[in-house]
């Protein structure tokens, strides 16, 4: 058994998908077991490869194995904590970043400006495992019960400070509705509050809060099917990436160099205001670098990632 740990989000499941993909081709005759939350099962489907799903919703119990792994694949940090609970489960090998304080020298060391899916490509470079970390692609659900070629808004995210202001979430709905757009706003039960402001600010119909009414695989099938998805930087930008969705994805605190979509993808857009002028923050509400992107900053971006949807889909024609 080759035992992996992720135990993170719907994000971080996505931008380890290459690696996954890569443990399963270097062992195609061995069961892969992922230590993950078991709300994300929905999503470990869509990736394919996985063949078990061991619950774990944290570090602070070994995952439950049936038996000890031949390998355990430390995908969730740099240690100590993970190290320590895969080499709780007495794997023959491990494979991780180095760090002595968990008793482990061997592997590469930690750098803490690789994008995440480099970051794990590299890791398993490092035990001669090709990766591929364009090989991105989630499988696409059926539609069963969910609007099909709608416009998502996502206006949340666990961390506050990545989420911009409700109110030009709510000012891009109705600009975005005036131009034909269906808008739907998801988001988590937690976010039905921010999602239901933006609906009523944008004066949507009741039936466009989707936030606490779709679980994961609905979630994903939705944006599968998706004319364009806007977000912050969260697990619905991560979707948008898989299923090669029309996005715009609006960044900050934290760099798209590390957690932004390919580059080399225009329908991919993303808004990083790092470089201006912006007020220093106290701690409340939406990081200066989110307060700083205009509705008409968003607007040009919806543009030209669906002028790139059109010209990339002339040229596949």
């Amino acid at each position: 058994m080759i035992l992996t740990l992720r135990a993170l989000g719907v994000g971080d499941l996505a931008t380890a998908v290459p690696a996954l993909r890569a443990l399963r081709a270097a062992h195609p005759d061995e069961e892969v077991a992922l230590a993950a939350p078991g709300w994300l099962a929905p999503l470990v489907d869509l990736v394919g490869g996985v063949d078990r799903l061991v619950d774990t919703s944290d570090l602070d119990t070994p995952p439950p194995t049936r038996r000890a792994p031949e390998i355990a694949v430390n995908l969730h940090g740099r240690g100590p904590q993970s190290h320590r609970l895969l080499l709780a489960t007495r794997p023959r090998r491990l494979l991780a970043y180095a760090h002595p304080d968990a008793g482990h020298h061997d592997g590469p060391h930690w750098r803490d400006d690789d994008h995440e899916i480099d970051r794990w490509c590299r890791l398993l470079a490092w035990y001669d495992i090709p990766t591929d970390r364009t090989d991105l692609a989630l499988h696409r659900p059926p539609p069963h019960g969910v609007p099909t070629g709608v416009t998502v808004l996502h206006p949340g995210s666990k961390i506050v400070a990545k989420r911009w202001p409700p109110e030009r979430f709510a000012a891009l709905a109705r600009e975005l509705t005036d131009r034909g757009h269906r808008v739907m706003v998801t988001g988590s039960a937690d976010e039905r509050g921010v999602a239901g402001r933006v609906a009523r600010l944008a004066g949507l119909p009741a039936d466009a809060v989707l936030a606490g009414e779709t679980d994961l695989g609905d979630l994903a099938a939705l944006v599968a099917y998706a004319r364009l998805v806007v977000s912050g930087d969260t697990g619905v930008a991560h979707l948008a990436t898989g299923y090669r969705t029309a996005s715009v994805v609006l960044f900050g605190p934290v760099a798209p160099a590390r957690w932004g979509p390919p580059a080399d993808r225009p329908w991919h857009r993303v808004i990083w205001a790092v470089s201006r002028d912006n007020p220093a923050w106290d701690g409340v509400g939406s990081h200066p670098t989110l307060a700083a992107v205009g509705v008409d900053e968003v607007l040009a971006a919806v543009d030209e990632v669906e002028r790139a949807v059109r010209v990339s889909g002339a040229v596949a024609a």
